[in-house]
């Protein structure tokens, strides 16, 4: 990874991408409740917008393409293609196979993690202390999710993840920071499909960063289909 690729934007230079799509003429509006899993399908042609509705809440999504699922997000991939660790409007997110899956088309908060992963059982307990190994996690909101569902997914297919409104900044020796959000109440990130896909998503339940605020709160899906659809 050269230099230009691990500094951080300023969040000066951030231009907002708001949308023109209307809430009341979309397929789907889903709230989801804090801390908990949900698995969904996105159609191809589809956008979906995720909706920091209180501020300061990681969204820890997957995604895997829904007619194999052995093609999925891929953070090098994606972080190659664009030439940067930070995604936001224009940024497509590419499968293991080189595919574009989805590209941000809109993006009010500037800032979403692809490195920082999802929370487990291990790493809290590394990052924190032992006795916060049994606290409930984003690998296992995935795990739970994957069984319930049922559509061919398991323990092997858990990658990393992208972590939207979650800001990890990467310091000047390479290390990731777990700082606070930039992220604020109704600020919100929108992607388009390209195909057809499993968007898998943990609502982080993490108490012990500033990723939530240290109070993880609800966020929203509203879906629309694609123009003439």
């Amino acid at each position: 990874m050269t230099p230009s690729m691990t500094m951080p934007a300023e969040a000066s230079a951030f231009v907002p991408h708001t949308s023109l799509l209307d809430p009341a003429a979309a397929a789907l509006r889903h709230r989801q409740p804090a801390g908990e899993p949900w698995l969904a399908e996105i159609r191809a042609g589809q956008t979906v917008r995720i909706v920091d509705l209180l501020g300061n809440q990681a969204a820890d999504v997957l995604f895997y393409n829904r007619h194999d699922v052995a093609e999925h997000y891929s953070a090098t991939d994606t972080l190659l293609r664009q030439g940067g660790i930070y995604l936001t409007t224009g940024s497509a997110l590419v499968s293991n196979l080189g595919n574009p899956m989805l590209t941000i088309v809109a993006d009010t908060c500037g800032r979403h993690d692809t490195l920082g992963g999802a929370c487990a059982a291990e790493s809290n307990t590394v990052r924190y202390a032992l006795q916060k190994k049994f606290m409930h996690s984003c690998r296992d909101n995935y795990l739970l999710a994957m069984a319930q569902a049922d559509v061919g997914l398991g323990k092997r297919d858990l990658v990393p993840n992208v972590n939207f409104f979650m800001n990890v900044p990467v310091t000047a020796d390479g290390s990731l920071h777990f700082a606070d959000g930039v992220s604020g109440p109704g600020k919100y990130v929108e992607l388009r499909a390209h195909m057809d896909v499993w968007m898998l998503v943990s609502n982080c339940p993490q108490l012990n960063n500033p990723c939530n605020g240290y109070d993880p709160t609800p966020v929203e899906f509203i879906v629309w289909d694609a123009a003439g659809a």
